[in-house]
Formats: structure tokens, C-alpha cells, sequence
């Protein structure tokens, strides 16, 4: 069992980088159409020096002989509930302005690359949102007890890590944002997903219904099981973010068994589904930068990932909230700088 789930984790992690390297070895018209599929923010220009120092970079004595990068980082990885655009509005948009980041996820990657912690933020939980710039010029007033979620879609991705980065001071190296139609396009693209639930889920908000036990879904209804809270436990965020994580692992599993590389018209499909649904920081708005950071995580093994979520309690002023459970969540996010 252990070295299967270590073959499904170095599959994901390679599955990036095979798609982008096969994509562009299909021709030049098709680098072109995938390296233009991706958006891009300035989150350093945004910020400027405002933020979380960067961590101190070693050397390694090897990094002659490998080209690959090895340093630590740290990923802020968005779902993003976006209403532009048809598709995302047929898939559970509304007010085709409005925008909020679903789902939230500090990914790091320890130094080496071989060791890695995920941790998810509840959208519910109550935050001191920061000042944050504003596109049109101008900047966010200060705002206390606000919902962490909130921060996307009032200042979008630059407003969404200063919050982060506020609350953990931990600098985000990278940002990485996924949308609703981009989502279930990358599923549908991988041929659905395979997810076994332990309870029956009927969730009116979402549009999902399903019996306890295992079903293979499309990516509308895998994009509704990420969405899904009001038909499972209590309704809360927490039990979502339990649902999310089971569809990670499903979808590692699904790549892991999906030989992408023997089906170029496949393969084009996946390239286009990821890149054409993501938006990125400066850093990894090209397809060289985002195989690069594929590329690198080849040593990573599924036993040394940790997949956490930030200790919160109940908010004492709103019963349908969270705060950060302390001391516990400042030494998680202190063993991530």
C-alpha cells in the first residue's frame, strides 16, 4: 500500500509538468495557445514591502548538479467561487460581479522538496482583514470580525493574501487560483473522479444528492461536492473542508491511473483544462515557470504530505463562525516560516 500511494503522489506531481512538456512538443501554436491560456496578478508590485520577510535561502552543495529549484515555499492555493463568464454561472454562479474564494489552502513545501504540509483555512472564519490596494487606485478600509472570505471579493487576489499573510506571517511565495468552470472542466478532462462518501448527502444549495457509498462523478458534480455543507454533519464550513480533502485524494488517484502521455488528444485536453482555468502570481504565469515547480516535486512521497486544517473554535459573537484557536494556530503557522 505504501508504495502505490507513493507512486499516486509522484503522479500528481509529475502530471503537471508532463501535460505542459507533452503540450509543447505538440508544436508551437499549441506552447502558444497553453502559455496564453494563463492569468496573471502582480502580487509584488500590489503589496511592495508591506509583507512577511521571505525565508532565508541555503544554498544546497548539490545545486550545481541540479538545476531544479529545492528552497522552501509557500503556495496560497484559492477555489474561486467566480460569477464571469457563462459557464461558471451555469455551474452555481449568481451576481455575475460578485466573487469569493470557496475554498483556501497554504501549501508548503519544506526545503528539498520532499516533505510538504497543506493546510486549509475555513472561508467562516473571522478575521482583522487588512487595508488592502485597490486596482482603480485607493485602498480597503481596515476591517475587524470580518469573514476571512471576504477579502477576495472586496480587494481579489492581492487583498486575499495580504489577509493571509496578516494572520499567519508567513510570506506567500506563489498564489494560485482555480475557478469553477476550470475545475470541473480538469475533471471532466481526466474521464470524472471515483469518491466514496460515509453519508448521504442532499444538499438543495449545491444540487447534489448522493447515497453513502462510492460513486464515480462528473466534474459538475465533483465541483458540487467540493461546494457542498448545508446536507452533511452540521452545515458547517469545517465539514466541507472534510468533503475537499477526500476529493483531493480521489483525484490524485485518478491521475495516478490515467496514462495521459499514451492519449495525446487527451493529454491536450488536461493541458488546456489546467492552464486555461488558472491564475497565477508574476512568479508562475508562464509554462517553463509552472514546469519547473512540476518538475521539482518528483521526490515528494505521499507519506511525507500532511494535510491539516487551521485549528479554530466557535466565535463567541456569532455561533455560525470560527476564530483561531490559539496558542495552536500560531505554532502551526510559526512551523511553516
Amino acid at each position: 500500500m505504501g508504495r502505490r500511494r507513493t507512486r499516486i503522489l509522484k503522479a500528481a506531481g509529475l502530471t503537471l509538468a508532463g501535460v505542459l512538456v507533452a503540450g509543447a512538443a505538440a508544436g508551437g501554436w499549441a506552447y502558444w495557445h497553453l502559455n496564453g491560456n494563463i492569468k496573471s496578478v502582480d502580487i509584488d508590485q500590489a503589496l511592495g514591502d508591506d509583507r512577511p520577510a521571505k525565508a532565508t535561502v541555503t544554498p544546497s552543495p548539490s545545486a550545481s548538479e541540479s538545476p531544479l529549484p529545492t528552497e522552501a515555499l509557500n503556495i496560497l492555493v484559492l477555489g474561486s467561487d467566480s460569477r464571469s463568464g457563462k459557464e461558471n454561472q451555469a455551474l452555481g454562479g449568481g451576481d455575475s460581479t460578485g466573487a469569493r474564494s470557496d475554498t483556501a489552502m497554504v501549501v508548503h513545501l519544506d526545503a528539498g522538496r520532499t516533505e510538504a504540509t497543506v493546510v486549509s483555512i475555513p472561508r467562516d472564519t473571522l478575521v482583522t482583514r487588512p487595508s488592502c490596494p485597490l486596482e482603480g487606485g485607493g485602498s480597503t478600509a481596515v476591517a475587524y470580525g470580518a469573514m476571512f472570505n471576504s477579502a477576495y471579493s472586496v480587494g481579489g487576489p492581492a487583498c486575499a493574501v495580504k489577509t493571509v499573510e496578516s494572520i499567519t506571517n508567513v510570506r506567500m511565495d506563489h498564489y494560485i487560483e482555480i475557478d469553477f468552470s476550470g475545475f470541473a472542466k480538469l475533471v471532466n478532462a481526466l474521464g470524472g473522479v471515483t469518491v466514496t462518501t460515509d453519508e448521504d448527502i442532499d444538499d438543495s444549495s449545491s444540487h447534489l444528492t448522493l447515497k453513502a457509498g462510492t460513486h464515480h462523478l462528473n466534474g459538475k458534480q465533483a465541483l458540487a461536492l467540493a461546494r457542498t455543507r448545508h446536507g452533511i454533519g452540521d452545515g458547517s464550513d469545517l465539514d466541507r473542508i472534510g468533503l475537499q480533502q477526500k476529493l483531493v485524494k480521489a483525484l490524485l488517484e485518478q491521475i495516478a491511473s490515467t496514462n495521459l502521455l499514451t492519449s495525446p488528444a487527451q493529454l491536450y485536453k488536461v493541458a488546456d483544462a489546467i492552464t486555461g482555468s488558472l491564475t497565477t502570481d508574476t512568479g508562475l504565469d508562464s509554462l517553463s515557470e509552472l514546469m519547473s515547480l512540476g518538475q521539482s516535486l518528483k521526490g515528494l512521497s505521499a507519506d511525507q504530505v500532511k494535510t491539516v486544517m487551521m485549528p479554530v473554535v466557535q466565535a463567541p459573537s456569532n455561533h455560525n463562525r470560527v476564530v483561531a484557536q490559539e496558542p495552536e494556530a500560531s505554532r502551526l503557522w510559526k512551523s511553516l516560516r
